[in-house]
């Protein structure tokens, strides 16, 4: 077995500590938002409008700032970057973590949108970046399994945590860990700055942004143009065609967790403890089938496949869960997670190797960005849904139609990616000159 390098170990802690915090407290806020907003209900079509508006807001910011902070990572260094969102990430836990009330829940939201719209997803986007300055090109899809299999695990254990916790406890733990994430990052993170490997990494992709031709007039040169995110469409089919199944997949996944924990609660009366059990099942299935599987399927099968084969198995999952007819249908869905997750590790490394080793930054940010549309029409589309089936006033009985219709926008993105066929890299995986730069094989 190969030596970690170092700067990847302290990153996947890093990603760990500050997902665990994120994901601690997402079973209790659904029942929080029904506490503030509609005290003592179990369906409420404010709360869910309320969740829906705040996810549109945010997929706009996040659509515009995604690409800047890739540009601006690739200039300024990944740690730099990390630094920001993982440090206004704190601020929002503290107000709930201090009362859970009326006016505390709004300060919460209003402070949780803002500051989301600029670092929703930034902290993944860079940590695939770092990922992808210090793997070489075949090993890459391998990584980014690992490295989602890292926040899987985060997953499982914030849900697990969340499970035995009072919710007073559980957002004073939650931003306790965030400052730990934060100062653990500041600490022990080397640097990775691309720009100072670019001669030693000749051999991978060159970039596709130093190709193209150069703007004469750029009033900022860190700050990427819609013209950028343009020429890296057209530039490689291949990335043109991951940012379409991006998109797809993306808006059935926001599309199903902006639905279904209202359409549990409304069906199952589930609470903070079911909603903890149903995403401790999916987490522990996405951290074996990411660290363990995956490792072992990519070299097998290939990126391209091993994508067609999650997305079908994501669209399956969701049909089971917009047709659930008892308590434990859903914990079945669930573990058809195992096969589901593979879809985004794969898309990421197959645009990670249609670019340079400077501009991974850019292309992961720009990947981020498209995704992030999905949070604006996700909400705009499935919240009317979703109120309305759950309603007394549907047009006919199917509480899970907005669910069937996440799982069609899946199915959609798995007919998209039968027609990839990304090019093979350029380099080989020479243990002689990469060994520095291996990862295990888990």
């Amino acid at each position: 077995m190969e030596k970690v390098p170092a700067g990847l170990s302290h990153l996947f802690m890093t990603a760990f500590l500050s997902c665990f915090s994120a994901f601690m407290v997402i079973p209790a806020i659904t029942d929080i938002t029904l506490a503030a907003v509609c005290p003592g209900q179990d369906e409420c079509s404010l709360a869910i409008y309320l969740t829906g508006i705040q996810q549109a807001i945010i997929g706009l910011g996040s659509l515009v700032v995604m690409p800047l902070v890739g540009n601006l990572s690739d200039t300024y260094g990944r740690k730099s970057m990390l630094t920001i969102p993982m440090a206004l990430s704190i601020f929002p836990l503290v107000i709930l973590a201090y009362s859970r009330s009326k006016y505390y829940f709004y300060a919460y939201y209003i402070l949780r949108t803002l500051i989301a719209m600029v670092c929703d997803g930034s902290v993944q986007c860079i940590a695939l970046a770092y990922v992808a300055d210090n793997v070489p090109e075949c090993r890459r899809g391998s990584a980014f399994g690992v490295m989602s299999g890292i926040v899987s695990t985060a997953f499982v254990c914030g849900n697990l945590s969340a499970r035995f916790l009072s919710t007073a406890s559980t957002f004073q733990i939650a931003a306790l860990m965030a400052v730990l994430a934060l100062i653990y990052m500041k600490t022990f993170l080397p640097e990775s700055l691309v720009k100072d490997r670019t001669s030693a990494k000749a051999t991978e992709t060159d970039g596709l942004l130093e190709k193209a031709p150069k703007k004469p007039f750029q009033f900022c040169k860190n700050l990427p143009s819609f013209n950028d995110v343009l020429c890296l469409l057209r530039t490689s089919p291949t990335i043109l065609q991951a940012a379409i199944v991006s998109v797809l997949t993306n808006v059935a996944e926001i599309g199903l967790h902006a639905s279904l924990f209202y359409f549990l609660k409304a069906q199952f009366h589930f609470d903070k403890n079911q909603f903890a059990d149903l995403m401790i099942i999916g987490g522990v299935a996405g951290a074996i089938s990411q660290l363990v599987l995956m490792p072992l399927l990519v070299p097998a099968v290939g990126e391209e496949r091993l994508l067609s084969i999650g997305l079908f198995f994501s669209s399956v999952h969701m049909f089971l869960y917009s047709v659930a007819w008892a308590f434990w249908v859903p914990y079945v869905a669930a573990l058809i997670s195992v096969l589901a997750i593979f879809a985004m590790p794969c898309l990421r490394s197959i645009a990670s190797k249609q670019i340079g080793p400077n501009e991974q930054g850019k292309v992961q940010g720009c990947i981020s960005g498209l995704c992030s549309f999905a949070n604006i029409v996700s909400p705009l589309a499935f919240s009317p849904l979703t109120a309305t089936f759950l309603s007394d006033d549907a047009p006919f009985h199917y509480p899970g139609f907005s669910i069937m219709v996440a799982g069609l926008a899946a199915m959609l993105a798995f007919v998209q990616s039968m027609t990839i066929r990304a090019p093979q890299p350029t380099n080989t995986c020479s243990l002689n000159t990469q060994n520095s730069e291996a990862l295990p094989q888990v």
